[in-house]
């Protein structure tokens, strides 16, 4: 018998079961596709070497700006596509044989719970001590009508030897405006449209609207408060019907771009397991992140909150080791987000309002990129720092911040949290001049009105 089975083979699964086998424990882990998930295969490392490629084709045609002239006389989707596949390809090896070095064995199929502490793989059975469920999410198509001829997936979009001449993204998230921001660079006429009112609903306010902006600025035509309410086919391209809440509108595309994240929770025999399910569909965890059932615990995208991969993969040393004797909270509020986009998005914590809806009583720091020395010599001024912390004790509630290397520099503002740091300490702390970084520093300073490179307060 196993001391812990974990069920899925993803960035979550995989470092559930490194963890365990780390503290002794004798670990399998089952796998029904490819070791790494949709991360590595499909998802985070994919779309990122696009992503990288887009940035170069960028750089390339911004040159000028700084006195660079070049032209680019072809692009080569063939090298991109080997690129994506190579890197995934490195990464995947690398998790096999670490797994193979930690003594783990890897079962090869779909698992489903024949009882509360015995799985099913291919009609062979497998009890074991404890269970970490961590087996993603995928893509479901909404329901609209004409929508399915139309479609486009972020798969073939990962694949794709051309774009499409115009697409319609139909989506807020952030797997949403990364493939609009992907498309549009390689030459795609773009529409982004959203129920709501600015992209990235989950983020800070500020925030989705300062990325709404940067997206419009680059000619991504972003459509808020309408839903797309039907796709008819005509002889080239689809007309979509974006309803409004006060008008309709018409876009007429190659292809559409829509899809909503969903745990994958079918199929896994979980009511055998005594495993209840949230109102979305994703397993219900506690602060441990046990499941009703206390010998299996769940983490990552199958438990619905942050669908981030990094997420899953904090989740799984908490879950293994609680798994394995511990029994420490895991800290969902320090999950960061981040968004990889031109420019990128990223933060931790409560947004302005999130805190404003608590009746929290907050001041509010900003820093604009506009100012950053480091910004203005790279011409990259796009953007911002904002903290909101706590009026009377400094407390750091939320950091969030639009411009480049986002995701590098709110990983700072996760650790400040984490250890309990206050705006005036962080106020108080150096950094390397010049950098992005500095930013962070200067919304601290700002929030506590001593800024030196802002107006007085």
């Amino acid at each position: 018998m196993h001391d812990v089975i974990v069920i899925g083979g993803g960035a979550g699964g995989y470092a559930a079961a490194i963890r365990a086998a780390q503290l002794g424990a004798n670990v399998a882990v089952v796998e029904k596709d490819q070791l790494g998930g949709v991360c590595v295969n499909r998802g985070c490392i994919p779309v990122k070497s696009w992503l990288k490629a887009a940035e170069t084709l960028r750089r390339v045609q911004g040159g000028e700006a700084f006195g660079i002239q070049a032209a680019v006389k072809k692009i080569d989707f063939k090298t991109i596509i080997e690129n994506k596949n190579s890197c995934s390809e490195k990464i995947r090896l690398g998790m096999e044989g670490l797994l193979q070095n930690n003594g783990i064995e890897v079962i090869r199929g779909h698992a489903a719970f024949k009882n509360p502490a015995e799985i099913e793989v291919d009609g062979k059975s497998y009890p074991a001590k404890k269970f970490v469920i961590a087996s993603g999410g995928h893509s479901e198509v909404p329901d609209i009508k004409g929508l399915s001829k139309a479609l486009l997936t972020t798969d073939e979009i990962l694949d794709m030897q051309q774009v499409p001449a115009s697409v319609l993204v139909y989506g807020d998230q952030t797997i949403d405006v990364e493939m609009a921001t992907l498309l549009n660079a390689f030459g795609s006429k773009v529409y982004l449209a959203t129920e709501n009112r600015h992209v990235l609903p989950h983020e800070d306010q500020d925030s989705g609207q300062r990325l709404g902006q940067a997206l419009n600025n680059d000619g991504i035509e972003v459509i808020t408060r309408s839903s797309l309410a039907s796709v008819k086919a005509s002889k080239k391209e689809f007309s979509c019907e974006l309803a409004g809440k006060k008008k309709s509108r018409t876009v007429k595309v190659e292809r559409v771009l829509a899809g909503i994240r969903k745990p994958n929770t079918d199929d896994l025999g979980l009511a055998l397991a005594g495993i209840q399910l949230n109102e979305d569909g994703a397993i219900r965890v506690d602060e441990y992140l046990s499941t009703t059932n206390r010998v299996v615990y769940a983490i990552g995208d199958v438990t619905g909150g942050t669908m981030q991969s990094h997420a899953a993969s904090s989740m799984a040393l908490k879950a293994s080791e609680n798994a394995l004797g511990k029994r420490e909270k895991f800290a969902f509020d320090l999950i960061p987000r981040g968004t990889w986009t031109f420019p990128e998005v990223a933060s931790v914590g409560l947004t302005e309002e999130q805190a404003e809806n608590q009746d929290l009583d907050i001041d509010v720091g900003y820093f604009p990129y506009s100012i950053n020395g480091y910004a203005i010599a790279r011409n990259e001024t796009f953007g911002a720092v904002k903290i909101v912390t706590d009026s009377e004790y400094r407390i750091i509630y939320g950091v969030h911040i639009v411009g480049p290397h986002a995701t590098e520099l709110i990983g700072e503002a996760v650790l400040a949290m984490q250890l309990e740091y206050t705006t005036d300490e962080l106020a108080a702390s150096m950094r390397i001049h010049p950098t992005f970084s500095e930013a962070v520093v200067d919304a601290a300073r700002d929030a506590e009105k001593w800024a030196l490179y802002l107006p007085k307060k």
